[in-house]
């Protein structure tokens, strides 16, 4: 059977991007098997669109929307519950997850509400503008600005709070 231009256009992007897109949604959920879930899940409703989108462009920006507004719903519909780690797990490849301060920061984020942390792994982790990430979620800059401005306040206070446990304080 012959591929059709369609497949191998998606597959080739599918190819280049899903180590990205799984990194991305390790940050979110910190769990690597879920992280492939929502990876696959992010794939295939980018693959039932992938002809307009494709038509459209910014492809790279649509599946990050999906994979974003994917993890949101499904903390929101109770489907996935946050289990607490002893370890976090290395990925084959993760050579940043293994240095301290990326464990505080990941551990950290993880206190955070899952908007929050939305927010401010598309913001900072991926780079993205306000107007990016707003899109991406589906809220006003304005929203983004406050939210991140939030997360960041409890993020620091959860970083303070770790450092003085860690120091014996």
């Amino acid at each position: 059977m012959r591929e059709t231009v369609r497949e191998r256009e998606f597959r080739e992007f599918a190819e280049a991007r899903q180590a990205q897109l799984r990194r991305s949604a390790y940050l979110l959920c910190r769990d690597w098997h879920h992280a492939q879930d929502l990876t696959q899940t992010t794939l295939m409703k980018l693959y039932a669109v992938w002809h307009r989108v494709r038509r459209d462009g910014n492809v790279e920006a649509y599946a990050r929307t999906i994979l974003t507004r994917t993890f949101i719903d499904q903390h929101r519909k109770g489907r996935w519950r946050e289990e607490p780690m002893e370890e976090v797990p290395e990925a084959p490849s993760a050579e940043s997850a293994r240095s301290e301060l990326g464990l505080v920061m990941q551990s950290a984020l993880m206190e955070l509400p899952p908007r929050y942390r939305a927010v401010l792994v598309l913001r900072f982790w991926e780079d993205w503008s306000v107007e990016q990430t707003a899109e991406a979620l589906g809220v006003t800059p304005g929203t983004v600005k406050s939210q991140s401005a939030r997360g960041l306040s409890r993020l620091r206070g959860i970083v303070e709070g770790l450092s003085n446990e860690a120091s014996g304080m």
